[in-house]
């Protein structure tokens, strides 16, 4: 147990926050999540350690940790080693989350004087380690649940022996770390409500979506707005994010040709982002007669250009995806444009219909997705509607100014109810 007295009123409460895929500095690709809530817990009166690896999951190379913008973030960053990987689901990443989650178990036991640990999981073990930890040290962990491993791998790699094998462990550190955990946060109810459905018991969890800043998404929009280069009359169906097996970007690109074959030249689709299936997709809509651009990776104020300039946007999942509500919405809701969702999440099926911006749709069939644009396409009032309500939901609900308040309120009440615990513990 750690010798700092943890009773002093006038000592800034230390927190760490644990994350993997973080962007600092000035890194070009990553999530922001975790940066923002650091900085508001900084703006908030607290001491913070962000903690990530020195592997830039992004990049899928190591960081240099001599670079100078590290150190001008305004919360102490930490860097653990890990040895890094190549592919997003394979031995390696398992291997190398696994030595990581190793070596940030050692790094914190030498550096015991948290009040509070905060870490995302997945990855499973990572999280495992600090919630261990805490456990350990008898101070509070929470745990933000902003993807479902080993679900999601299952869907990758849909091996039955191999699964049991790989996915079992991932299962356990799972369970384990919603035993110990104090409180979660989920990015959607289902993630937030997560850690009871797999042990059982109640847990206290709130949800705090993904979100974003829209003062910097508004920024971004009005700044590189020259740098998007849009054809008088073109109607764009755009989407933005991960090209890999979750996403169904191979019916967006069979939707452009069934469109193009029924005369509608003027409707493009602008593909946003990077992934595993990028490269065959491409070849695929090479192959057919569509106009489908893939745009490749944009900066995010770039991707907020785009989408501002965009007439629908798209949140394309396969069927089997396991994904809720993803970082991505916060910035299509900004954008006021209206959208198609192809997501099977009930709960985000349910916000979709609920809230009146945009409409659901099946996802894996090109014929449907083509009618839902043509739908949007004649109908402009329809579409100006939807587009208003989603600029309201943004700002009512995805702003991160505002709504991550609601999780340094949760870590503020769990640090003052440890310490009078401690303090009757002692007499």
């Amino acid at each position: 147990m750690t010798d700092v007295d943890f009773t002093d009123s006038n000592r800034k409460k230390r927190i760490a926050i644990v994350t993997m895929g973080v962007k600092l500095g000035d890194e070009r690709k990553g999530y922001d999540r975790f940066k923002s809530l650091a900085n508001i817990l900084v703006d908030t009166g607290h001491d913070v350690d962000l903690i990530t690896t020195t592997f830039q999951h992004w990049e899928k190379a190591q960081r240099d940790l001599s670079n100078p913008s590290y150190q001008q973030e305004r919360f102490n960053v930490v860097f653990f080693p890990e040895p890094g990987y190549k592919k997003n689901v394979d031995l390696a990443r398992i291997h190398s989350h696994a030595v990581a989650a190793k070596n940030l178990f050692n790094w914190l036991h030498r550096h015991a004087d948290y009040d509070l640990i905060y870490s995302e999981i997945p990855p499973n073990d990572v999280a495992l380690a600090c919630a261990t930890f805490c456990h350990t040290e008898g101070i509070p962990y929470v745990v933000d649940v902003n993807d479902l491993w080993p679900e999601a791998m299952r869907m990758v790699l849909d091996v039955p022996v191999v699964n049991t094998v790989l996915f079992s462990p991932m299962a356990h550190d799972a369970a384990k770390v919603y035993e110990l955990c104090s409180a979660a946060v989920g990015t959607s109810d289902e993630y937030a409500s997560w850690p009871e459905k797999i042990i059982g018991r109640p847990v206290e969890h709130i949800t705090v979506y993904v979100g974003n800043r829209l003062d910097a998404f508004d920024e971004g929009a009005r700044t590189y707005a020259a740098q998007v280069d849009k054809p008088q009359g073109e109607y764009w169906v755009t989407y933005a994010g991960t090209i890999g097996t979750s996403y169904d970007i191979k019916t967006m690109v069979l939707a452009s040709e069934l469109l193009k074959k029924q005369g509608h030249d003027d409707i493009r689709f602008m593909i946003l982002g990077g992934g595993p299936t990028k490269d065959e997709l491409e070849q695929l809509a090479r192959s057919l007669d569509c106009n489908v651009t893939f745009v490749g990776y944009a900066a995010y104020p770039l991707m907020a250009a785009y989408l501002t300039q965009s007439d629908v946007v798209v949140n394309s999942f396969v069927r089997k995806a396991p994904q809720s509500i993803v970082t991505k919405i916060g910035d299509y809701l900004a954008s006021a444009k209206p959208m198609i969702n192809t997501g099977m999440s009930p709960e985000f099926r349910g916000k979709v219909d609920h809230d009146g911006f945009g409409v659901n749709i099946e996802p894996e069939d090109p014929q449907i997705l083509a009618d839902a644009i043509l739908k949007l396409h004649d109908d402009p009032v329809l579409s100006a509607q939807m587009g208003a309500q989603a600029r309201a939901i943004a700002e009512e609900q995805f702003d991160r100014s505002e709504s991550y308040q609601r999780i340094v309120a949760l870590i503020d009440r769990l640090i003052a109810e440890n310490e009078a615990k401690r303090a009757q513990e002692r007499g």
